[in-house]
């Protein structure tokens, strides 16, 4: 379920940000490069979130 979520939202918000820049620009608004481009940024959301730790670092359990 955390993949089809994560999947949405990156769509989402690529596409729109796909669409103010190209509005920006002044050149047309081009749906499949939005719909790669928010499936390149899925996977590096899932690879960048397999490679942080989750397990707090000894220092940090010392403190609390």
């Amino acid at each position: 379920m955390q993949y089809i979520v994560t999947f949405i939202w990156s769509f989402l918000l690529v596409s729109m940000l796909n669409y103010v820049v190209s509005s920006v620009l002044g050149v047309d608004f081009y749906f499949p490069t939005a719909v790669v481009t928010s499936v390149v940024f899925t996977i590096l959301i899932f690879i960048i979130g397999a490679v942080i730790p989750n397990e707090s670092t000894p220092e940090a359990a010392d403190n609390h």
